[in-house]
């Protein structure tokens, strides 16, 4: 089912890669300029709108009531509430780590440094099409709560077959959180009502999360008006394996990024044809008994493949070009070769760390760069939530001493009101 390239055709497969979206989201973004047009001028009208077009839904409220969130919650599967609240600690521990610290340097005369702050609203986007994510609610808030963020809200399109409009795990991912706000809208409408407010929405700092190619459309649109953490893209897994790998394992992880879309890309790269062919058959055999069946047959014909290499090394050189956002290397000695990964969302190693362990559990975020965006781009996490300001403080002798080299500085650039500006201190 992998169509197989080599070293001197994987330019093929790579530019079907990154061309995969590029006529979608022209169409996208008109789309999602008009429905932000609509949302600056109209406000909760044009979001009524667009949720009961789109959604099917008719709301009175665009918010659930604290009684709602309760009840759903107490409906929820209770070991499922267990499980996430295991994922949360396991989230939380990781998250923690990564607040950055304000600084100060001082010498004599001399006082500067770096304060760093909260945002103080954050819209945390969490999808609600084909599926529901529970998970992305818990990756987008406890890293924004770990930062500060003193006011968090979900944006969420509403569901016509849930009694609220939202899934009781949404729910209770949201209050295991300490979340109360969930806003009942989605796709481009919502981003555009978190960026710029309306009668409901108070106007966000930062939006956050993935979500569909209208979703992506809107954040770039409102990008600058609001922060965004990324323009994420249907997802992607690359699996670097070697001849030795288990092929059970790696059908079954290619299938599981499959199943998101039929935009999502799966790709294996190894130095061994025979197993190429060995995941091919078990593709074949596991396919048959999985729900989404014809989204991965789908995916995979259009943007799955295998490439062929020399060796391991060329294997990692190929994902470093791709740069994916979840790297498997199922290779050995697979902690050895993770230096030589300069371009990966987020990677994965040995046979017994699959991607949906990152997906649900063991704590890294899942909020991923994609589309060769890893090249630049970092994983969501407690740095998205923070701004930073610097300050500084000189005595007037310091300012003399330096205020010569200040003056003529200015004046290198012909901005004399800025070497006027020290003049009248020091003259």
């Amino acid at each position: 089912m992998l169509k197989i390239y080599d070293k001197k055709n994987a330019g093929e497969l790579f530019k079907i890669l990154k061309n995969r979206i590029d006529a979608e989201f022209g169409r996208a973004l008109v789309f999602a300029e008009e429905a932000i047009k609509n949302v600056k001028e109209n406000g909760d009208k044009a979001v009524r709108h667009y949720t009961q077009k789109f959604d099917g839904a008719e709301l009175s409220d665009f918010y659930m009531s604290g009684a709602e969130i309760n009840q759903i919650y107490d409906k929820c599967d209770k070991n499922l509430i267990k499980i996430m609240e295991k994922a949360a600690r396991n989230i939380e521990e990781y998250h923690k780590r990564q607040a950055p610290n304000p600084y100060m340097i001082t010498k004599e005369g001399v006082i500067m440094g770096q304060r760093v702050l909260p945002l103080g609203r954050a819209a945390l986007y969490v999808p609600g099409g084909t599926a529901s994510y529970p998970s992305t609610a818990l990756m987008n808030a406890i890293p924004a709560k770990i930062a500060g963020v003193r006011e968090l809200v979900i944006l969420t399109p509403p569901k016509k077959s849930e009694p609220y409009g939202v899934k009781p795990e949404v729910v209770a991912a949201a209050k295991i959180c300490g979340i109360d706000k969930i806003f009942r809208a989605g796709s481009a409408w919502a981003v555009a009502a978190a960026a710029y407010g309306t009668e409901s929405l108070d106007r966000a700092d930062i939006i956050v999360g993935p979500g569909n190619i209208y979703v992506a459309a809107a954040k770039k649109l409102v990008f600058g008006t609001v922060a965004i953490d990324m323009l994420a893209g249907p997802s992607e897994i690359l699996i670097v394996a070697d001849k030795n790998a288990d092929a059970k394992y790696i059908a079954a992880d290619l299938m599981s990024q499959a199943e998101h879309d039929i935009l999502a890309s799966s790709v294996l790269v190894t130095d061994s044809a025979e197993l190429i062919g060995r995941v091919n058959a078990e593709i074949s055999i596991q396919i048959k008994s999985l729900s989404r069946r014809e989204i991965i047959e789908q995916s995979l014909i259009r943007y799955g493949g295998a490439v062929l290499c020399g060796n391991i090394d060329e294997a990692i050189d190929v994902a470093n070009i791709v740069a994916p956002e979840h790297l498997e290397l199922v290779v050995e000695n697979c902690f050895e070769k993770l230096g030589m990964v300069k371009n990966a969302g987020s990677v994965f190693l040995g046979a017994y760390s699959p991607e949906p362990l990152g997906d649900y559990f063991a704590g890294t975020n899942h909020v991923l760069p994609t589309n060769g965006t890893a090249r630049f781009a970092s994983p969501l996490g407690v740095d998205s939530f923070v701004k930073k300001s610097s300050f500084i403080y000189y005595s007037r002798e310091k300012l003399r001493e330096a205020g010569a080299d200040i003056i003529k500085f200015a004046e290198s650039e012909q901005l004399t009101a800025h070497a006027n500006s020290i003049k009248v201190r020091i003259e």
